[in-house]
């Protein structure tokens, strides 16, 4: 056994770029047939120098050239072991030698090894023959020594074990002789020692016996009958006794390959010659050759294949037709000669391994064995790449070949390899044929995950479900395996000083971003999630992506009444009303705000219930109670009603108001006061209300002379319009930021409130037109002239002075009304003012309840959006829409 392995350290590099070796030397074993499954061969691993632990690190395997895998490793002792039952003749048929080449192959780096087993016969076999009787007719008149071929037995071992010898029962009138042929071929033949007598014995039964040399020897038998004919005296004789012929395995069928020819000297019938093939001719054979029994010749019927049986031997057989009939014999022996009719194969000894883009020349990736089923030059096949291929063929030994990396590979250029290899023989004409090999490249981690947008918008309505999916974000990475297998995360941020993920959690294999709580608009508005998606590989590599969340706003808040205080407590609120009040009086006011916002916070009052509903109705936006005829004497006294009020949203979210109203006789209408009153001497308190009617009939005069020359314009100029309108020339910048501002004062009824109207101005010379609609509510009113932003402390001063009670005063909070008011006109333009219509785009009402200032804003929005607006750009309606905003003042504070 000769083994060549590098164990030197500075060939062990070498071979770690080449990754391969090549044994010069073979390992041979020797074996008997059929051993039993498991018997060991030969210790393999320790034959190629190999120890027990690289028998499993590198994974020791053998293959076999014949295709069925007949040996194996067992892998904890390195032995080489039957793994199926071997038999000789099938392997090798009648060949001498019988040797079945294999491969040895082991990896870390790839080798391999060429090792050869010898399968040794043994005495299995039988000696058999092919028919069991065979009948012979020979005339009584036949001279002695004629000699009759008989069929030859046939055994499938080769060497000593093979046929040796033929035995024949004792008979006087015959003998037995063996003839020798090429190839130490025996064929026995029956002589006729003495004159055969009919009339004596008319036929004679004789027992062949084929004997092999085993020991024990092994023996087979047939019949011969020999049936004793009278006159013809003369047998059918063959001008050769053997014929020879050569016939290319291409042949067509139907070509005439010999003709034999005998001759008889008898006359007549009795020299009449009629062909046949001999009785014990295979099936085989009858298959594929074809006798003319006139004639002798012999045609070709089947296809011919040098590579399965390169010699046919036929027996031929001459009878005449006369009586008794006699027979003459010959042999036809047809060489098959080999042609270029198999197209080269091309074998993988092992599987292709996937190979690293960054792997250096010269890695193996394959190794591969050609094969070609003709001889000689039909035989030798020579293995060729395309050009431009990154790999190239080493030759090993015995047509075997490594398949090589001969450049640079680039996974991202080209992930997976198809190479087509191509087989020629040296035949004329040459065959080919090819073969396809794919080669996987493995990746390198030299990518990172990509987003598919480095941003993303979310819109999600508030009050969803905890658990559910908010969004999914996604990454692709260009690498492959670990290195392309993305993992999710969120980096940790602050929402309103609590970590974000409190509020949200992503699943880290597909990027799905689920919440883990309900969601509210009124307390969170907006936030943002920083995503990261690393990849597997080694280093790892990742990317971050922003998410926005928006939280959409839902009806999910009814109207909660802020006055009738103790209709805000939920109890009944209790008014007393004059019997002498007319129609149009103002009962009372009932006030609700919605947490909501947009059109689910927009509010409407409806009476839902009274004891006398002809009596009341109900402001559908104010939320005013009136009487709607004058009180009767008819009237109960006590009057009950349910006022409804109601948002904009879907669904619709609303609540109910009890109001008690009590008619009295003589009641003059009081003065609510609805503040706490501080105590003061009489004689300020006289002075207070003497200044407050002062300021109301100046006031009320004003203002009737006001819109009395506006209504004139407005009829002149815009005749189509049908409501109360105030506005001014679309033209105007918005940028500009002054403002008209105009403070009404309402003292209809019990309640006092301030009506603050605004609009956009380029000066204080600026025109309106004012037009009163015919449904115009009652009220009393007083119009301030217009007058500047920076004026608006006088204009409070006024409105101050004019208050029934001195000890509602703006002081500091003066400052932070105006700035909320100055604001809302700055980001609002093409402003429209009217007077209690349903429609108004633009309305600011101050109603002065006690100490407490509520501020109503309903405006259409500027055309350019601020910078927070654009982020909502895609959600909100356009240009245009209607918007509201509440401002409450309590108690010298801002308290909503």
């Amino acid at each position: 056994v000769q083994s060549l392995l590098f164990r030197d350290s500075a060939l062990w590099w070498h071979n770690f770029f080449l990754l391969w070796n090549t044994i010069d030397g073979q390992t041979r074993y020797s074996i008997p047939e059929e051993l039993k499954q498991g018997s060991v061969v030969g210790n393999l691993a320790k034959d190629l120098g190999l120890g027990l632990s690289d028998v499993f690190d590198r994974k020791l395997r053998v293959a076999s050239e014949a295709g069925k895998q007949y040996f194996s490793v067992d892998a904890g002792k390195g032995e080489l072991v039957v793994n199926d039952r071997i038999d000789r003749e099938a392997l090798c048929g009648q060949s001498a030698s019988c040797v079945l080449p294999l491969q040895v192959v082991v990896e870390d780096p790839l080798q391999l090894h060429r090792i050869e087993v010898e399968i040794r016969d043994i005495n299995d076999n039988y000696p058999i023959f092919l028919t069991e009787e065979r009948s012979l007719k020979i005339a009584e008149s036949t001279a002695t020594g004629i000699r009759f071929p008989l069929e030859t037995a046939q055994d499938l071992d080769v060497g000593s074990y093979s046929l040796k010898s033929y035995t024949l029962s004792k008979d006087e009138c015959f003998s037995l002789r063996i003839k020798e042929l090429s190839g130490n071929r025996k064929v026995p033949e029956l002589v006729l020692e003495k004159s055969l007598d009919r009339e004596k014995q008319s036929v004679h039964q004789l027992l062949l016996t084929a004997l092999d040399g085993g020991s024990p020897v092994k023996s087979g038998t047939t019949s011969i009958i020999v049936t004793v004919l009278d006159n013809n005296d003369n047998v059918p004789v063959f001008k050769k006794p053997l014929y020879n012929v050569t016939v290319q395995e291409n042949s067509a069928p139907g070509s005439v390959l010999v003709k034999v020819e005998a001759t008889d000297a008898d006359e007549g019938v009795n020299g009449e010659i009629e062909y046949v093939f001999a009785e014990h001719t295979s099936q085989s054979l009858l298959s594929m050759f074809r006798l003319n029994s006139e004639t002798g010749e012999i045609s070709l019927v089947g296809p011919l294949d040098y590579e399965s049986n390169a010699i046919h031997e036929i027996d031929i057989t001459a009878k005449d037709k006369g009586v008794p009939e006699m027979e003459g014999h010959c042999r036809v022996q047809i060489v098959v000669t080999d042609i270029n009719d198999n197209a080269p194969g091309i074998v993988l000894t092992s599987k292709p391994n996937p190979v690293r883009e960054d792997a250096p020349r010269g890695t193996v990736v394959a190794l591969i064995r050609a094969r070609d089923l003709d001889s000689g030059d039909n035989g030798k096949v020579t293995l060729k790449l395309p050009k431009g291929s990154p790999f190239s063929l080493k030759p090993s030994f015995s047509n075997n070949y490594a398949l090589v990396t001969s450049n640079v590979l680039d996974r991202e250029s080209f992930s997976e390899y198809h190479i087509e290899i191509t087989a020629t023989d040296s035949g004329s004409p040459p065959l080919s044929s090819k073969k396809t090999i794919p080669v996987t490249i493995t990746d390198v981690n030299d990518n990172p995950p990509v987003f598919t947008q480095p941003s993303y918008n979310v819109y999600l309505k508030e009050n969803g479900v905890p658990g559910s999916i908010l969004f999914s974000v996604s990454a692709s990475d260009l690498d492959f395996g670990d290195n392309a297998k993305v993992s999710y995360s969120i980096l940790d941020s602050k929402v309103q000083d609590v970590s974000v993920s409190s509020y949200v959690y992503i699943n880290s294999e597909n990027g799905s971003i689920y919440s883990m709580h309900s969601f509210d608009y009124e307390k969170l508005k907006v936030f943002q999630i920083q995503v990261q998606a690393k990849d597997q590989g080694s280093p790892s590599l990742s990317s971050n992506a922003t998410v926005h969340v928006f939280i959409l706003d839902q009806n999910d808040n009814a109207p909660a009444v802020i006055y009738p205080s103790s209709a805000a407590l939920g109890s009944v609120s209790h008014q007393r009303m004059p019997r002498s009040a007319k129609a149009g009086h103002l009962v009372t006011k009932v006030t609700a705000v919605d947490a909501d916002s947009g059109h689910n916070a927009w509010i409407s009052y409806k009476l839902a219930e009274a004891t006398d509903a002809s009596l009341f109705t109900v402001n559908l936006y104010t939320g005013e109670v009136r009487t709607k005829r004058a009180v009767s004497e008819q009237d109960d006294s006590s009057q009950r009603l349910l006022i409804e009020i109601r948002d904009d949203g879907e669904p619709v979210q609303s609540s109910t108001v009890t109001v008690s109203i009590l008619l009295e006789d003589g009641l003059h209408e009081p003065i609510l006061d609805l503040r706490q009153k501080v105590s003061e001497p009489s004689k300020k308190n006289g002075r207070i209300t003497l200044y407050l009617i002062l300021s109301l009939a100046s006031v009320s005069v004003l203002s009737l002379l006001t819109f009395l020359v506006l209504a004139v314009k407005c009829i002149r100029n815009s005749r189509s319009s049908g409501s109360c309108c105030m506005r001014r020339s679309d033209c105007d910048d918005y940028k500009n930021p002054n403002r008209n501002l105009q403070i009404q004062l309402n003292t209809d009824g019990p309640i006092k409130y301030v009506e603050v109207l605004g609009g956009d101005m380029l000066s204080q010379s600026q025109s309106f037109r004012s037009c009163m609609s015919p449904m115009s509510e009652y009220s009393d009113f007083t119009l301030i002239k217009p007058s500047s932003t920076t004026d608006f402390k006088e204009v409070i001063s006024v409105l101050d002075a004019s208050l029934p009670d001195s000890t509602w005063t703006f002081e500091s909070q003066q400052i932070l009304i105006y700035v909320l008011m100055y604001f809302t006109f700055t980001s609002y333009r093409n402003c429209k003012v009217c007077f209690h219509t349903p429609a108004v785009p633009y309305q600011w009402k101050m109603a002065l309840m006690s100490s407490t200032v509520m501020l109503s804003v309903n405006c259409t929005k500027r055309s350019t959006p601020s910078p927070m607006q654009l982020q909502h750009q895609n959600h909100n309606a356009q240009n245009g829409r209607r918007v509201g905003m509440w401002f409450l003042y309590s108690e010298s504070k801002v308290i909503a």
